[in-house]
């Protein structure tokens, strides 16, 4: 098999549609895989989409109908076959070689795979590729087959596109067109390994574990049985699967389609997810070997990785509801988790290192779970790949968000080719262990008022109850499958119920305070969130407003959430006071979302054994937005970030009330049990103890106690300057605190910090942060001193006397004392200077 890529020398024009004067006609390079906007920022035709207001004034690339041409030349080879092989178009395409129709595509989720060896000529060809305006193309297939509900204000649902491309409550609107993956033409004789499937189990042997590999190829021949050249290789063709030291093989009759192979490898090492275990991964291959020899080589073979585990979810009830317990080679894993979008609005821009430092940020934040939403795509896999090396688990959505989608053949015959393909080429991640149907799309049917809209039409049911569920038990029964996110896994029960599967908790961020996630006892939340800006940096490289206030042109370009810096605004009151500057209106309003964040995951984790997952919303951004991320666009990591990170610990302590009082919570996610004791003090902002008791507590793994801070220390007689705390060797100092910031008689001025340029590298700052008093959720806004500054600490709350050491990676030469400036230096307690 020879493969020729077909990547270099492509040109794009467009062809009709409200293109600005001038540029209808002219030619421009194009990179591939690549996109239109991408070009046309190269060629100096468009400004930075992401930058001002420029969204707006480039909504015309969306409606534009886009052409990319090749010229390329082609020598024959003698090979039988020549296949245009195309992993990913987007999305409406029209395929023509040297002035012949190849095919027409409609759907970005896929790869395609034409003959074109009869359209082919020897010397110069020329391949077109045209590509449907998608915003028209969208609108025009809903108006066609009836508009069905959907989120937002483009009809997504009526293509099989990423419905985010064209805009979210945190994205930007710009729907792109472009040959998006790689494209060439694979020569190829005899036969090739259309897919593997290699399905993972663990059995006991005499020697411990063994792993079992079950290794299901799909195979694709150059000819019909009945030709000579095929009845000549008829006992040449032969499969052989390979795994770690353990290999078999089977001879594959002529015509033959599928070949399956079970191998048993001997005490296995055993991949589990990170906290819980290694990450053993075993190379995998599967070779095609034929007794003919052919002027284009042997059959390409086949190459992954794979890790032996199993995976169940646990959905039967108990005396409480449903759980949704996710169960990895028999061990309950309690998630700590995040949602994740696509990492850049123009996908192709995505590359391995990137993912791998998206899915560091997942390590670093003490996650264990990410969650691929429905309104993106599935992800490279090199993003599969990584969290396969890190242990960490992958749920991963079905591509449908937010819409009814219609169940008639002019889509349903796609969505069943997408979804095939996927659950294809992600069998071999031992990461991925749960599949889901969609996103909100049962709750919205319910709630949303969709039954009447519809009236009577499909809207996608019968993917997430039948196609999804079947596919999987034919491609992959090793994995799970939920119909919906959230699900409650019962026709008779409200699919958002807090007692039973799933829950989305989104009242709180949309009308009510962030305490009200006290009210909610859910099984396991799958979303819920709290906005707030991304750094100062990120923000001001792309709003420009004369004066910056949250409320200017630009700015709100950049929010794209319904009422977003009004809901911000209620979400401060009662919490935090009202900022009285744009930079204390940051800063606020980032402390706010990693505070209410880090209110609701204690309040979440707390109730275990009766909560046994959190996944936030959300770790990253497609672009610079104010948004619910953890880690904004330009990778820097928002206080919210450092609260993940605090309130995911597997050890953690939380004062929680209750109804006996306040009470002690110990959460020991780890695998070794816990015995020690636990001091409870009342003690005031300057560190007086005011009350004291202690406990001794055991904690078995994988296990939780409670205990009950005795009334002496739990009353609290001046809440505005006293706090509860329980101090506990191997765990963070839980701090309750009576009272809200701005109620609080916090003294502003609360700490003592000291900046020095590290011996060791003059690239490294070491600032030393020492309390006067209490102080809360000491952070550095180091990215105000130097763009690429990046610092290993952040949301610290410190007892008097106590002290943090932050150390700051930032360029050489910088001024070390810039870094304990007042708008860098932050803590809650500095809101409420001058008050």
């Amino acid at each position: 098999m020879t493969y020729t890529p077909l990547h270099s020398g492509w040109t794009l024009t467009a062809v009709s549609g409200p293109s600005p004067a001038g540029l209808g006609g002219i030619i421009i390079p194009a990179t591939v895989p690549g996109c239109a906007h991408l070009d046309l920022l190269a060629a100096g035709r468009i400004a930075d989409p992401f930058d001002r207001d420029n969204e707006a004034s480039q909504q015309w690339i969306g409606s534009t109908v886009w052409r990319y041409e090749n010229t390329f030349a082609w020598q024959e080879d003698g090979a039988e076959r020549h296949d245009l092989v195309a992993e990913g178009l987007d999305t409406v395409a029209t395929i023509e070689l040297n002035g012949s129709l190849v095919a027409r595509t409609e759907n970005q989720h896929r790869s395609y795979r034409f003959d074109i060896a009869s359209l082919l000529v020897v010397g110069e060809n020329r391949l077109t590729i045209t590509f449907a305006a998608p915003v028209e193309e969208a609108e025009a297939r809903s108006e066609a087959h009836g508009a069905r509900p959907h989120v937002n204000h483009h009809p997504y649902n009526a293509l099989r596109k990423a419905a985010s491309n064209f805009g979210w409550d945190w994205g930007i609107d710009v729907a792109t067109s472009g040959i998006w993956k790689a494209i060439g033409i694979e020569s190829w004789s005899i036969v090739r390994i259309v897919s593997v499937r290699p399905l993972v189990d663990l059995a006991d042997d005499a020697d411990g574990v063994a792993g079992l590999l079950d290794a299901r190829v799909e195979l694709e021949w150059a000819n019909t049985v009945t030709t000579a050249a095929m009845a000549d290789c008829t006992e040449a063709v032969r499969l052989r699967v390979s795994v770690g030291d353990t290999a078999d093989d089977v001879v594959v009759s002529p015509g033959v389609s599928e070949a399956r192979l079970v191998l048993t490898v001997p005490q296995v090492d055993v991949w589990w997810p990170i906290g819980h275990g290694p990450q053993p991964l075993y190379d995998l291959s599967v070779e095609l070997e034929t007794g003919t020899s052919h002027p284009t080589g042997t059959p390409e073979g086949w190459r992954s990785r794979v890790g032996f585990r199993t995976v169940t979810v646990d959905i039967a009830p108990d005396a409480f509801g449903g759980p949704f317990n996710v169960i990895v080679n028999g061990e309950l894993i309690q998630i700590r988790g995040a949602n994740w979008i696509p990492d850049h609005a123009f996908v192709t821009e995505i590359d391995r290192a990137r993912y791998r430092r998206r899915v560091a940020d997942a390590v670093d934040a003490n996650m264990n779970l990410l969650r691929v939403w429905g309104g993106g795509i599935y992800e490279s896999d090199d993003f599969y790949d990584a969290c396969d090396e890190a242990g960490i688990l992958v749920w991963q959505d079905f591509l449908f968000a937010c819409a009814a989608y219609a169940e008639e053949d002019w889509l349903a015959a796609e969505v069943e080719a997408e979804a095939r393909e996927a659950i294809t080429r992600l069998s071999p991640h031992p990461s991925l262990v749960i599949w889901n149907g969609n996103n909100e799309n049962i709750w919205g049917f319910v709630d949303w008022g969709w039954r009447q809209a519809l009236d009577g039409r499909t809207w996608g049911d019968g993917y997430y109850r039948e196609l999804f569920p079947a596919l999987i038990a034919e491609l992959d029964p090793s994995r799970s499958y939920s119909p919906a996110s959230p699900y409650s896994f019962s026709e008779y029960l409200h699919p958002n119920d807090a007692a039973h599967g799933t829950m989305h908790i989104w009242d709180v961020w949309n009308r009510l305070d962030y305490t009200e996630y006290r009210e909610h006892r859910p099984r396991f939340v799958s979303e819920f969130g709290f906005q707030g800006p991304p750094a100062w940096s990120t923000l001001v490289d792309v709003v420009h407003d004369e004066p910056l206030e949250p409320y200017g042109a630009q700015m709100l370009v950049h929010q794209k959430a319904e009422d977003g810096n009004l809901k911000l605004e209620r979400g401060l009151h009662g919490h935090l006071p009202d900022p009285r500057t744009i930079e204390e209106w940051h800063w606020a309003t980032q402390l706010n979302q990693a505070a209410a964040i880090r209110f609701g995951i204690e309040h979440f984790r707390a109730l275990t054994p009766l909560n046994t997952g959190v996944i936030v919303w959300q770790l990253n951004d497609n672009w610079p937005v104010v948004s619910w991320a953890a880690v904004d666009f330009a990778e820097r990591r928002k206080p919210l970030w450092f609260a993940l990170r605090a309130v995911y610990e597997p050890r953690l302590a939380t004062i929680q009330p209750s109804a006996d009082g306040l009470v002690t919570v110990l959460l020991n996610d780890t695998a070794e049990a816990w015995v020690g004791e636990v001091v409870l003090r009342r003690m005031s902002f300057d560190g007086t103890v005011l009350a004291t008791a202690a406990a001794e507590a055991s904690i078995d793994p994988r296990g939780a106690t409670r205990i009950v801070v005795p009334v002496g220390v739990a009353s609290v007689i001046d809440p505005a300057r006293e706090i509860v705390t329980a101090t506990l060797a191997g765990f963070a100092t839980a701090v309750h605190d009576p009272s809200e910031v701005v109620d609080q008689a916090l003294e502003p001025e609360a700490v003592r910090a000291e900046a020095i340029v590290s011996d060791e590298d003059p690239a490294v700052y070491v600032i030393t942060v020492t309390a006067t008093s209490y102080v809360r959720d000491v952070t550095m806004l180091v990215d105000r001193v130097d763009a690429s500054a990046r610092v290993d600490l952040g949301m610290v709350t410190l007892l008097p006397g106590e002290r943090a050491i932050f150390r700051v990676d930032a360029r050489p030469g910088l001024d070390p004392a810039a870094f304990v400036a007042e708008d860098v230096l932050r803590h809650a307690n500095g809101l409420l200077a001058g008050r």
